[in-house]
Parts: C-alpha cells; sequence; structure tokens
C-alpha cells in the first residue's frame, strides 16, 4: 500500500515574533499624527478587530514610505536565527510562509535587508496617501477580509491537506495555534496557550524552533 507523505507548512508571525518588538507600534510612535493608542485598547477590550485597529491606527500616519523605512531600518530588532530557520526548512521540504496584521511594505523591507527574498509574505496591503495610510487585507480569494485574517489562512493550509506549525507571539495567533499540529510560543501568546490549556514550545530565538523541529520528517 503506497504512503502518503504528509506536507508540513509552517505559519510564521512576524511582528513581536520575527521581530523582537512589534514594528508596527515602532512606525505608529513614530509617525501616527494624532494619538493611536486609543484604538488599541478598543481592541483589546475585544470593540474592534485587530484589522480594524490597523485600519485606524495607520490612517494617522503620513509621513512617506522612504522615511518610514529609514526610520524601521535603525529601529527594528530581529530574533537570532531566522536564516537559519528558512535554510532549515528548505531542507526538510517544510512550507514556510509569514502571515501577519502588520504591514506588507516594512516586512518585505526587512526580509529583503537581511538577504531573505523568495519568501511568501501574506499581510495587509499598504496604499501610501498623503491623507494617511490606507490598509488592506486580502483574502484567499481576494476580497477585503477585516476579521480573522490569520486563522482564515490556516484553514486553507488545512485544507489543502498540510499539517500545520505555528509560530506567534500575540492574541491575534490563538485561533491559528488552536488548529495547529504544533505551537511555537512567546509573549502574549503562551499566556494564551497556558489559559486554554492549549500545549505549546516556548521559544526566545529562532534557533529554538529549528530544536524543536528536529523530530519533523
Amino acid at each position: 500500500m503506497e504512503v502518503t507523505q504528509i506536507k508540513t507548512l509552517i505559519q510564521c508571525d512576524f511582528d513581536g515574533t520575527i521581530s523582537v518588538e512589534d514594528v508596527s507600534f515602532i512606525i505608529l510612535d513614530q509617525f501616527a499624527t494624532q494619538p493611536w493608542r486609543p484604538y488599541w485598547e478598543q481592541y483589546t477590550q475585544g470593540k474592534i478587530t485587530v484589522g480594524q485597529f490597523n485600519t485606524r491606527a495607520f490612517s494617522l500616519v503620513k509621513a512617506d514610505r522612504q522615511t518610514m523605512l529609514d526610520y524601521v531600518k535603525k529601529a527594528a530588532r530581529i530574533r537570532p536565527g531566522l536564516p537559519e530557520l528558512v535554510e532549515f526548512c528548505r531542507k526538510k521540504t517544510i512550507d514556510f510562509v509569514i502571515i501577519s496584521n502588520g504591514l506588507d511594505f516594512y516586512i518585505n523591507f526587512i526580509l529583503k535587508s537581511i538577504g531573505l527574498n523568495g519568501i511568501q509574505v501574506i499581510a495587509a496591503k499598504t496604499t501610501f496617501d498623503p491623507n494617511g495610510l490606507k490598509v488592506q487585507y486580502p483574502a484567499p480569494d481576494g476580497k477585503d477580509l477585516m476579521e480573522k485574517f490569520k486563522e482564515t489562512y490556516t484553514r486553507l493550509y488545512l485544507n489543502q491537506g498540510y499539517q500545520v506549525i505555528y509560530i506567534g507571539n500575540g492574541v491575534s495567533d490563538f485561533p491559528s495555534a488552536r488548529l495547529s499540529y504544533r505551537v511555537f510560543a512567546t509573549q502574549d501568546l503562551m499566556t494564551c496557550c497556558k489559559n486554554g490549556n492549549l500545549k505549546c514550545i516556548p521559544f526566545e530565538n529562532m534557533h529554538d524552533i529549528i530544536t524543536g523541529l528536529r523530530d519533523i520528517e
């Protein structure tokens, strides 16, 4: 009888997971023309979705793309081991996808700046406008998706026959983590997993992820 090989995919968050700090917060703190944290409070209180938070908060940012990227280049820090993790996945034939509520322009810039090209990134599409950034979240069918962004893609991959390994740090990662075969967590996601009785593997850097994947065939 023919044995079907299991397809494995890593779905990885970006802000606070690949990056040490949330890069979107770094940008908002530096460039928002009005207070943005009231929107964050609305999100943490469950009054708006994370997509609605980012759409409203980034509408307060009117700086141009290059000015923001110059600042991000100096301010953003990346957890050690990402290139090694990507190479490990390549050798193990594990698909690696970054799915983030953050904005595509700075995620792609940061990856390129550390020599990582060709990684699939699914994140908010950014339109630069003098009146404020416009943010749109693309669903798999191309329509706008303002809630359950990460979870929607996790379910897509599961329907495609993948076992999903999840890496994340935040509350918005928990719905996807609950659906996943294995979970690597830090910060708020680790708390969510503990409170939700969901087994997870803690990590501080991407080398920890590699160690936790050694048994994956």
